[in-house]
């Protein structure tokens, strides 16, 4: 009758293993997975394929009895699952074989091959010694060649017959949800009498229970009593010191954030229902441990224990979503009456349906008919049914108000519509007779709605807690931040860690339960989690996840190795023999680099991964390379390079060649640069690995600016000093330490040359910072009557014309030469064009009769 008998108690039993940290231990579950037989062929030295014979015929032997008992078991859901681990265990055990067999094949075939083929005719013959043992080699070769074949067609056999139990399950699992039976009076009225010596018989084995507890038992009793209530005092303590700041609320908040909600919620339910449950499951224990429990009393009491769980969990759910009392914790837009009801009518819903799920196992242990159990589940169910109905005609939303203390507002129409058809399905499914069907619909609504509710309630905290300075804003994270001194931005990258083990936690513990409430069994669980973590087929390959793991804990370990070996070979080696500081760094970059390429190889190894697969697919790539694909692995291998070496990251001010900017994407190909104009230039990667590249923000934004200026030779020089240094230790920009400084630069044509130098936090900054402190030197200079020259000429004239001298001097009154002077050439013409004039051999211009000798040099002239 049951579809999912004995599923409440397994969910608390989950519940423990997950809280104590055992539950899907991988080395646990492994360790109880691996077979004998492979152990048994892990030891054999003398023969391992006589060994292996040995255990390929119990396998066989083993297939065949399970085979035998699939026919009589098929109604038992509980043997079939035993069959199936048996199975399970069967088929590890000759993938082993195999595997195990492999390194003596390898073996012969390297025996084989030295000692090569046998002569070809018209050779020497070779001696008889030889010839006996080449036979005898490949005699045992093809003999692992059948045990091989032989494994490999176990290994088949035992597929097929978990493919066969499998159906059997479902098959079974089917009858019993769409079993039918006829509802009518005369039903009732058997049941009616069934119940009554039902209560008989669970009175009279209560009643032994207690009398065998009070004369026999009673030390074990209290020791068990005692035990449970120190357990729980332990785990209430270390629960509130550990997690108290996750589930407790703060009643001084008075608008909670939406984050501080949600993480509230969903940990107040996770952790405190782990926590109950580990207490009653850890309860169960001690009295049976002690023998205080009979078997007619114990799966009463589990069931008993397993309703007080599930009503626990749906009752903790409903109050940390809805906060009756705790208004501004509330995560649903509800009134206070509404946020009341709704609380009572789930936990009634829990309660009537582990109710339904004890008085099945009451019915199991007093062997009463299935008409009972049947009848059981049809009154809870059509109760449930009739719940649902008046939840849809409840009135719980938040009035338009606001007010929470005011009447609430009908559901919206489509929850209602749902919630009525849902409660008008169930009764008519326990009318038309299937009861079992109706009874897995109500565990389904309330076990899984509940679990389902909570997954949804965690992501959403992940996801808040991964949003941009979200997790800065918790109380742990402020805690951290707090505690360890973290800054802002590395607490903010935490974030997003947290976020995702919040996501894995709500899915590790709510899809088990899920698959249990459906009729999965534990090691249903534990087979598909073996087999995600060991052997997931893609095509023809195999991946297993705990090797890839272990591969790179292996290459973590190694790679910490080899950077010990570096700093010791650099310090306490290469430190001592006074060698180039150049040379130096070369060997150490080269052992780190050998360090890392040994650290890889022994990661792969240790995975599973073939090196020689990764030979060919190195010869393929050597093939490309030779074809023309020089100047793309080039760029790849340079953009591997500067990601591992990081010489700029995205946001650096770099320059390189004719380009500068700011780094705005680093990819293996290419690397994006945006110039100050907005312009986004695409770079080689390999150009920056064959040229130089000045960074001036590589390991901090700290840079130097210099501003030149120029004082009359009249000034003082002293006071100039003093004024630029009082205005770069005046202005807030600069850094005291490096402290600025003042150079008295050179003796200029024009001026007394200064140079200001300071020192920035951020480079950055640098164009605004030199406009503000050259606005300040020209107000200071021209308060304090300092002047900044123009650029000064001596102009030596060597006239012998008076002709040319009134032409020169009625060119400098209007700034261009007379007409009679210009000839073709009209316009203005600049001093130092008198030679033009000479050379072109004007009428009225001698030639050699005049010239202009400019005495500056030519920086003065610009």
């Amino acid at each position: 009758m049951s579809v999912v008998s004995g599923r409440i108690p397994a969910l608390i039993a989950f519940l423990l293993l997950l809280a104590a940290g055992v539950g899907l231990s991988p080395s646990a579950s492994f360790a109880q997975a691996a077979p004998a037989a492979a152990e048994q062929a892990a030891k054999a030295a003398v023969n391992p394929v006589d060994d292996a014979r040995q255990q390929l015929d119990q396998a066989k032997q083993q297939l065949s009895a399970i085979e035998k008992q699939l026919t009589p078991s098929i109604g038992d859901d509980d043997k079939l699952v035993d069959m199936m681990d048996q199975v399970e265990k069967v088929s590890r055990a000759v993938i082993q074989i195999s595997v195990d067999l492999r390194p003596s094949f390898d073996q012969l075939k390297s025996r084989l091959d030295q000692l090569g083929d046998p002569p070809a005719e018209g050779q020497p013959p070779e001696a008889q010694i030889v010839t006996d043992e080449r036979n005898r080699l490949k005699s045992e070769r093809a003999e692992i060649n059948a045990l091989t074949g032989q494994a490999e067609s176990l290994s088949s056999e035992a597929s097929r017959l978990g493919t066969a139990i499998m159906i059997a399950r479902r098959d079974l699992f089917s009858k019993k949800l769409l079993a039918r039976r006829d509802i009518s009076l005369g039903l009732f009225e058997t049941a009616w009498d069934m119940a009554g010596r039902e209560a008989s018989t669970l009175q009279r084995t209560f009643g032994s229970w207690t009398s065998f507890i009070w004369r026999f038992k009673a030390v074990y009793f209290g020791g068990a009593v005692m035990g449970s209530l120190a357990f729980a005092l332990v785990l209430m303590v270390t629960v509130r010191r550990l997690f108290g700041s996750l589930v407790r609320r703060d009643p001084m908040k008075e608008t909670p954030s939406y984050l501080s909600r949600l993480s509230v919620a969903f940990w107040s339910t996770t952790i405190t229902t782990l926590s109950f449950a580990a207490f009653l499951t850890v309860s169960y224990a001690l009295f049976d441990r002690l023998n205080v429990l009979r078997q007619d009393v114990a799966p009463i009491i589990s069931a008993c224990l397993g309703m007080i769980g599930l009503v626990f969990f749906i009752w903790r759910l409903s109050k940390a979503t809805l906060a009756p009392v705790d208004v501004q914790w509330r995560l649903v837009r509800v009134s206070n009456s509404g946020a009341s009801a709704l609380v009572h009518l789930f936990t009634l819903m829990a309660a009537v349906n582990g109710l339904d799920y004890v008085l099945e196992a009451v019915s199991t242990t007093a062997g009463s008919d299935l008409i009972l159990t049947v009848v059981k589940s049809l009154i809870a169910s059509v109760i449930i049914g009739l719940l649902l109905i008046a939840l849809s005609f409840s009135r719980p939303i938040l009035n338009s108000s606001g007010d929470p203390k005011d009447p609430g507002r009908p559901l919206p129409h489509f929850a209602a519509i749902l919630l009525r058809l849902c409660g008008v399905a169930i009764i008519l499914l326990c009318l038309a007779g299937y009861v079992s069907l109706a009874r897995f619909l109500s565990t389904q609504l309330i076990v899984t709605g509940a679990v389902v509710i909570t997954i949804y309630i965690g992501i959403l905290s992940g996801r808040a807690v991964s949003e941009q300075n979200g997790f800065p804003r918790t109380a742990v994270g402020g805690y951290i931040g707090e505690r360890f001194n973290i800054e802002a931005k590395t607490l903010d990258q935490l974030g997003l860690a947290v976020g995702f083990c919040i996501y894995l936690f709500a899915l590790l513990v709510g899809i088990p339960l899920i698959l249990l409430s459906w009729g999965f069994q534990f090691s249903d669980i534990e087979r598909w989690v073996y087999r995600i973590f060991t052997n997931i087929t893609i095509g023809s390959f195999s991946i297993s996840i705990v090797g890839i793991l272990g591969g790179l804990i292996i290459f973590a370990i190694a790679l910490v190795i080899s950077r010990f070996f570096e700093n010791w070979l650099d310090r306490n080696v290469l430190g001592r023999t006074y060698m180039d500081a150049g040379v130096r760094n070369s060997v150490k970059t080269g052992v780190g680099y050998l360090g890392i390429g040994i650290a890889i190889m022994i990661g792969l190894s240790a995975a599973g991964i073939s090196l020689s697969n990764l030979a060919l697919v190195a010869g393929a790539l050597s093939l490309g390379i030779g074809f023309g694909l020089q100047n793309i692995v080039s760029n790849f291998v340079s953009g591997l390079i500067l990601l591992a070496e990081r010489p700029f990251k995205v946001g650096d001010w770099v320059v390189t060649g004719t380009t500068e900017g700011f780094v705005r994407r680093i990819s293996v190909r290419a690397t994006e640069i945006e110039t100050f104009q907005r312009q986004t230039i695409i770079v080689p990667n390999s150009e920056f690995i064959n040229s130089s590249v000045g960074n001036w923000t590589h390991r901090n934004k700290i840079g130097r600016i210099e501003i030149m200026v120029g004082v009359a030779y009249d000034s003082d020089p002293r006071r100039v000093l003093e004024i630029l240094k009082e205005i770069a230790d005046a202005h807030p920009k600069l850094l005291h330490f490096p402290e600025p400084m003042v150079v008295f630069a050179n003796f200029g044509d024009s001026s007394l040359d200064f140079e200001l130098r300071g020192y920035l936090a951020d480079v950055l900054d640098g164009l605004g910072v030199r406009t503000e402190i050259r606005l300040q030197i020209y107000e200071r200079f021209k308060a304090e009557g300092i002047e900044i020259p123009f650029p000064q000429r001596d102009l030596n004239i060597n006239m012998k014309s008076e002709k040319i001298a009134e032409a020169v001097r009625a060119a400098r009154d209007v700034g261009r030469w007379p007409e009679e002077f210009s000839g073709r050439k009209r316009g203005k013409r600049p001093a130092a064009d008198i030679s033009d004039l000479e050379n072109e051999g004007h009428p009225d211009i001698p030639e050699g009769d005049g010239h202009i000798e400019d005495a500056s040099d030519g920086e003065n002239q610009q």
